[in-house]
C-alpha cells in the first residue's frame, strides 16, 4: 500500500515483546502534562484505506481521519481549558443550560451506541407493587408516600459495563431502577447497587465509561473492568476511589438480584404540604439481606450459565418466593450549607453512615410478576431521573444535574423520537395532556386545533395547575452565588477517608475478598505504570490491603501520600454479622440414584419456604437436575441423602459439586451414609458448617440454622483465593 502509518521513532520503540499492549509507548507513572501530538498505533494496528463513500481513491494518509492536536477541543475545534467540571452558578450552584460543552459531550456520548443501551444494556426486569407505610407524609407531600396507598411498579435490574449478550455474574455495578406509576404522574427512582459514584460531576460520565468499556482497538474485554484503561483512569481520577473499593468487595458479584440493596445515589429534597423542605438519600433493603457470590462461583456461572441472575429472579417470582425490599430514607436537615457531620451532601462519592443517620423504613416493594415480552417491556422501559412527582425535588448535585439532560437524549435516540412515553411500559397511569404533537412514533389520536396557550379555539384547554391542584413546582431554594465558574467545593477534594471507612468495616473474609479482586485486576493490566499507580492509590486507604496487593504484583508497597483518616467502623456495611430469611433459598438434596425415595426431605425444605432440587445421577420422575447440569453455584446448600454403593469410584462430577460448595462456604448436610461422600470430597464432619446425622429432616434443622447467615464464614480463612 502507498500509504502507510508512520513507524514508531528511535524515541518511541516498540514496547514489550509479549502481545497485549494496549498503546504504542509505555505510559509513565504519573499523569503526563506536557502537550504532545497523539501517539501513532501500535505496529500491528492499520487503518482502511482512505477511499471517498463511493470507492475514489483520495490519496490521502489514514492519519489524516485520525484525531490530530495535542490539545482538547470541541467537536469544532475550540481549546477547552477544564472538562472536569460543569458550568455551575458558583461552585455548589446549579448547572447552566449555557455549558456548551457539557451538553455536546454528554449529547455525542448519549449517541455512540444504536439502539442498546451505551450503559445498563444487560437488564432484568419485573412487576410488582409499592405499599407505603405514610411514615413519610411528614416530610412529603407526595401523594403514593401516604398511608396505605398501593402504587403499581416496574423495576429493571442491570449490570453497567457489558452487552446485551454479556454474562450476569461479572464483577460490576448494577443498576436498581423503579419506575412509579402514581396517580400525579411516573416517578423514576434510578439507582444503583452501590450508594456511591466514580465521579462528582456528569461531564466525566463519558470518560468513566469510556474507559471502563472494552478497549477500543480490539473491542476487549466484554464486561469487566479488569483492564488498562479502567485502571488508567480510575488510578489518575482518584475520586472514583471510593466505588471502585465498593466494585472491588463482594458487593460488586450479588449472590441474586433479589439479595441486593439499591440506593438512589444522590441527596434528594422532599417538599412537605405546608412547602417545608427535608433532604433525604433514598435506600431500598432487600428482606431477604445483603449477599454476594464468592469469586470462583461468579466465574463458573459466567461458563456454565451467564444468565445466572435473570433466572433466579423469574424462577422465584414464578416459585411465588416474591422478592420484596423496603424503600427507606436517610434525613438531613435542609441548611444552606447542605452538609452533615462534616460530610457534603452534595458529593455523590460520599455515603452518610447509617450509625450518623439511620435508614427509617416508609414503604414495602414487592416484585410478583414477570414480563410477558422483554423486549417490549425490559428492553423499551425508559427511566429519567426527572421524571419528578410534587413533593420530591432535585438538589444540585452535578452528577445529577447532568443525569436530568442526559436520560431524555439517550431516549431520544434508542427508542427512535421523542414520543418513547407511549410505549405500554412507560405510559403514565394520570391523565395526560401535553401539547406535544406528532414526531416519530406517534400513536395518540389527538384532537382540537389548538396545541398552544394560550388559546379560545379548544376552549382555552389546557389549563396551568396551582399548588392546590397538585401542580409540580419547584422548591424555591436560593441561588448560592452568582459566578459563573468550572469549579466544585473543596469538600470535593477528599477521595480516600470514606473508602478507608469502608475498608475498616469489613470483615476478615471480606478484607481476604477485597485484596484478591484488587490483585486479580490490577494484575490483568499490561502496564507496570497503571498497576504502580494502583498501588499508590491502595496505600491511601489501608497499608495492609496495600501490601497485600503489592505481593501479588511482585512490586513494592509504596507509602501513602495522605494522612490516613481514623474513621469509626460502620457495621452496617459489612455483609457478616446477621442472620436472615430463607424464603426461596435453594437446597440441592443429592441422592446416589435417580429412584431414592427423599420425599420426606424434599416436604421439610418445602415446609421452611425454600426450594428443593432433587441431584441424581441420571434424570427421572422427580430429578430436577443430574451429576451432570448441576454446579454448587446454584444451591445455597446441598443435602446429601446417601453415598454411591459399591467398590466403584465416585463420580468425579458429584466430587467437583460437593467440593465446590465445601469451597464456597456452603452448609452442608449428610445423612444415611452421605458422610462417605463428604470424606471423599475433603468435607470432613468435623469441619465448621459441616453436619451429618441420622434422618433428612434431623439433619435440615441444622443446616436451615447456617443458612440464615448465607455462608459459613469461618471456612474462608482455608481458602483465601475463592
Amino acid at each position: 500500500m502507498d500509504h502507510l502509518e508512520p513507524k514508531l521513532t528511535s524515541k518511541e520503540p516498540q514496547h514489550g515483546e509479549i502481545p497485549g499492549a494496549p498503546a504504542a509507548v509505555p505510559p509513565p507513572v504519573d499523569e503526563p502534562t506536557e502537550p504532545r501530538e497523539p501517539l501513532p498505533p501500535k505496529p500491528d494496528q492499520r487503518a482502511p484505506e482512505t477511499v471517498s463513500p463511493t470507492g475514489q481513491a483520495t490519496g490521502a494518509p489514514p492519519a489524516a481521519v485520525a484525531q490530530s492536536g495535542a490539545y482538547l477541543t470541541t467537536a469544532h475545534g475550540t481549546r477547552l481549558h477544564d472538562t472536569d467540571h460543569s458550568l455551575k452558578a458558583g461552585p455548589r450552584g446549579p448547572v447552566l443550560l449555557q455549558d456548551h460543552h457539557l451538553r455536546e459531550k454528554i449529547t455525542h456520548f448519549d449517541h455512540e451506541r444504536i439502539p442498546e443501551r451505551v450503559v445498563h444494556a444487560r437488564g432484568s426486569a419485573a412487576h410488582g407493587v409499592f405499599e407505603s407505610y405514610g411514615t413519610a407524609a411528614r416530610i412529603t407531600r407526595a401523594a403514593f408516600l401516604a398511608e396505605g396507598v398501593r402504587t403499581p411498579v416496574f423495576v429493571r435490574f442491570s449490570t453497567v459495563l457489558g452487552s446485551r449478550g454479556s454474562a450476569d455474574t461479572v464483577r460490576d455495578t448494577r443498576g436498581f431502577a423503579t419506575k412509579f406509576y402514581t396517580d400525579e404522574g411516573v416517578f423514576d427512582l434510578v439507582g444503583n447497587n452501590i450508594p456511591v459514584f466514580f465521579i462528582q460531576d456528569a461531564i466525566k460520565f463519558p470518560d468513566v465509561v469510556h474507559a471502563a468499556k472494552p478497549q477500543p482497538d480490539r473491542e476487549i474485554p466484554q464486561a469487566q473492568s479488569a483492564h488498562d484503561t479502567f485502571w488508567d483512569f480510575v488510578t489518575l481520577h482518584t475520586e472514583a476511589t471510593f466505588h471502585t473499593l465498593w466494585n472491588m468487595s463482594d458487593r460488586g458479584i450479588p449472590r441474586s438480584l433479589r439479595m441486593m440493596e439499591g440506593f438512589g445515589v444522590h441527596t434528594f429534597r422532599l417538599v412537605d404540604a405546608e412547602g417545608g423542605t427535608t433532604l433525604v438519600k433514598f435506600h431500598w433493603k432487600p428482606k431477604l439481606g445483603v449477599h454476594s457470590l464468592v469469586w470462583e462461583e461468579a466465574q463458573i456461572a459466567a461458563g456454565v450459565d451467564p444468565d445466572f441472575h435473570r433466572r433466579d429472579l423469574a424462577d422465584a417470582i414464578e416459585a411465588g418466593a416474591h422478592p420484596q425490599w423496603e424503600l427507606g430514607v436517610q434525613t438531613f436537615p435542609d441548611t444552606e450549607d447542605q452538609m452533615f457531620q462534616g460530610i457534603d451532601l452534595l458529593d455523590p462519592t460520599k455515603i452518610v453512615p447509617e450509625e450518623l443517620a439511620p435508614v427509617q423504613p416508609i414503604g414495602l416493594l414487592t416484585l410478583d410478576a414477570n414480563p410477558s415480552n422483554f423486549f417490549a417491556e425490559t428492553e423499551q422501559v425508559a427511566f429519567h431521573v426527572g421524571h419528578l412527582v410534587p413533593g420530591i425535588d432535585v438538589t444540585n448535585d452535578a452528577l445529577m444535574q447532568g443525569r436530568l439532560f442526559s436520560y431524555v437524549d439517550t431516549q431520544i435516540t434508542r427508542l427512535g423520537g421523542p414520543n418513547f412515553p407511549q410505549l405500554p411500559i412507560n405510559r403514565t397511569h394520570a391523565p395526560v395532556n401535553d401539547m406535544l404533537r406528532d414526531g416519530m412514533h406517534q400513536t395518540a389520536v389527538h384532537r382540537g386545533v389548538a396545541p398552544y396557550r394560550p388559546n379560545s379555539l379548544d376552549g382555552g384547554c389546557p389549563f396551568v395547575a396551582g399548588a392546590g391542584d397538585g401542580a409540580y413546582i419547584e422548591s424555591p431554594v436560593p441561588v448560592p452565588e452568582s459566578r459563573k465558574v468550572r469549579d466544585a467545593a473543596a469538600s470535593f477534594d477528599d477521595h480516600f477517608s470514606q473508602a478507608r471507612l469502608f475498608w475498616l468495616s469489613m470483615s476478615e473474609p471480606e478484607r481476604e475478598h477485597i485484596a484478591a479482586a484488587y490483585s486479580f485486576e490490577l494484575g490483568k493490566c499490561y502496564e507496570k505504570a497503571i498497576k504502580e499507580r494502583g498501588l499508590r492509590v491502595l496505600a491511601n486507604i489501608d497499608g495492609e490491603l496495600c501490601r497485600t496487593v503489592a505481593e501479588a504484583l511482585g512490586l513494592p508497597a509504596p507509602e501513602p501520600t495522605v494522612e490516613l483518616a481514623d474513621p469509626q467502623p460502620s457495621p452496617a456495611l459489612s455483609q457478616v454479622g446477621r442472620t436472615w430469611p430463607l424464603d426461596g433459598r435453594i437446597v440441592g438434596i443429592v441422592v446416589p440414584d435417580a429412584g431414592k425415595d427423599v420425599a420426606d426431605a424434599r416436604q421439610a425444605v418445602l415446609d421452611m419456604d425454600m426450594v428443593p432440587l432433587v441431584v441424581a445421577p441420571t434424570g427421572g420422575d422427580g430429578v430436577q437436575r443430574t451429576y451432570a447440569t448441576a454446579r454448587s453455584i446454584e444451591f445455597d446448600a446441598l443435602l446429601l441423602a446417601g453415598s454411591p454403593s459399591g467398590d466403584a469410584p465416585v463420580d468425579a462430577r458429584l466430587l467437583t459439586l460437593v467440593g465446590e460448595a465445601y469451597r464456597h462456604g456452603k452448609a452442608l448436610g449428610a445423612y444415611d451414609g452421605g458422610d462417605a461422600l463428604l470424606a471423599a470430597a475433603g468435607a470432613q464432619t468435623s469441619s465448621a458448617g459441616v453436619i451429618s446425622g441420622d434422618s433428612g429432616t434431623g439433619v435440615l434443622g441444622q443446616v436451615a440454622e447456617l443458612l440464615g447467615s448465607h455462608r459459613v464464614w469461618d471456612r474462608f480463612s482455608a481458602h483465601p483465593g475463592v
